[in-house]
């Protein structure tokens, strides 16, 4: 579980990281949008390295762990999409995780 808490937390300031700027940011500079991007990120980093070395030192696989950052992050993605930025969600959203879940749980079955 804290695995997952890790790369929950992780990928709210990726998610942030990457398209804070999409919603009244865009008359920045692109040079100053690319320096707070990267402020933002490293605090991410200082949870997803931890996520992925607990999870591996647990008995995770690098795959598990890349396919629960990915099914995570489009979760964190759709919260920002619809709050932040106003953009509504349609089915092939639904369609898409659904798939990615598909993935997760090809990778985690028969696993030891």
């Amino acid at each position: 579980m804290p695995t997952v808490l890790l790369l929950l937390l992780s990928n709210v300031f990726m998610t942030v990281a990457w398209y804070w700027h999409l919603k009244g940011g865009m008359n920045k500079p692109l040079l100053l949008v690319i320096l707070i991007s990267w402020g933002i990120a490293l605090v991410e980093y200082c949870f997803a390295v931890p996520a992925n070395r607990l999870g591996y030192a647990h008995g995770w696989s690098a795959g598990q762990l890349k396919i629960t950052q990915e099914a995570i992050a489009l979760l964190i993605f759709g919260g920002f999409m619809v709050t932040v930025l106003g953009e509504p969600l349609h089915w092939r959203h639904l369609a898409a995780f659904l798939c990615i879940m598909a993935a997760v749980g090809f990778l985690f079955v028969g696993r030891n």
